[in-house]
């Protein structure tokens, strides 16, 4: 495990100035942080590790302003529990809830969730065993005639080939979520760099060395609306998600009058499935259109010499997460 010194921060901008020396990392409930260390995974190990969780105020879950704010060190078993989140926010409570075992959520938090490093045998290989371009510019992405099980069904991002492996962040996505740091408020699609073209360094999101998650705001869903989460994975438990669907479903009169679709676990960020959206809208939501929804979704989908499975899977999912909001 690497050498690291200690540093608990007491208050956000202390946390972002011990950050901003570089060669760091941020632990708050370290569900991901400490295999990442044990695993020694890495060429630029960090030396510094700035502890979160001794900042007081950011675990809350409240409706205000019309909006759902979550504080970044709120567990995803809170999330998952809560009736406001369960009640309104349903595909959210159904992504927490979807988060490896209960330990892990008791531990983990939404902040983390969404700021983990990437998930790909590669990148996870102990002792650095393949120096992939991730962790190296002149390195390689070895899934794209290697081990590619798990990866993206549409294409790389900058030559990476690894999949954006967090269940909340889909569903983050789809509500049209803004992530809010010390730095700024980001809407969610823009935190995890959907549409960039290249990846940000070791991590599925966009934000800068020093910049601290502290809280995640929700827009209230609008009246007749309805959500769902699903996932598929080998394990019923632990496992990351290989393919996950985000569904968040307006209806008036029978009838789609708007709906967000995102795909988790097939590209380098949460993917959405724009196409989808376009082919229920107007339309009463049945396993027909359910069906079309989901073949619309991979149109572009391209397989590896491994995971052609994720493409039909994906169909799927959609039509059961749309079938499950009626």
């Amino acid at each position: 495990m690497y050498k690291f010194t200690h540093v608990s921060a007491k208050t956000v901008a202390e946390a972002s100035t011990a950050l901003a020396k570089g060669n760091t990392q941020v632990f708050a409930g370290g569900t991901d942080l400490m295999p990442y260390l044990k695993g020694m995974f890495t060429l630029n190990p960090p030396s510094v590790i700035v502890d979160l969780k001794t900042i007081p105020n950011l675990s809350y879950i409240k409706e205000e302003g019309g909006m759902l704010k979550i504080g970044a060190l709120t567990t995803l078993t809170a999330i998952a529990n809560s009736s406001v989140v369960k009640g309104s926010y349903t595909v959210l409570a159904q992504a927490a809830k979807a988060v490896a075992a209960p330990e892990l959520r008791n531990m983990g938090t939404i902040g983390g969730n969404i700021c983990q490093k990437p998930r790909c045998v590669y990148y996870r290989n102990e002792f650095n065993s393949f120096s992939c371009l991730r962790k190296n510019p002149s390195g390689l992405c070895f899934a794209l005639a290697g081990e590619n099980t798990g990866h993206s069904i549409f294409g790389p991002t900058g030559g990476c080939l690894a999949v954006c492996p967090s269940d909340t962040a889909p569903a983050l996505v789809a509500l049209n979520a803004s992530i809010v740091t010390n730095k700024k408020t980001w809407k969610a699609a823009d935190f995890f760099g959907i549409g960039a073209t290249a990846f940000k360094g070791e991590q599925i999101n966009q934000i800068d060395a020093d910049e601290v998650v502290t809280e995640i705001q929700v827009p209230t869903p609008a009246a007749g609306t309805k959500s769902a989460y699903l996932k598929f994975a080998f394990r019923k438990a632990i496992d990351f998600p290989l393919v996950s669907a985000a569904v968040v479903v307006t209806s008036a009169g029978g009838n789609v009058s708007a709906a967000s679709i995102v795909l988790g676990g097939v590209h380098n960020s949460p993917k959405v499935a724009t196409a989808a959206q376009d082919s229920i809208k107007g339309k009463a939501i049945d396993a027909t259109t359910a069906e079309a929804a989901g073949a619309a979704a991979v149109t572009s989908a391209t397989a590896l010499g491994k995971n052609k499975y994720k493409i039909q899977i994906a169909k799927v999912m959609i039509k059961r997460a749309l079938l499950a909001t009626k």
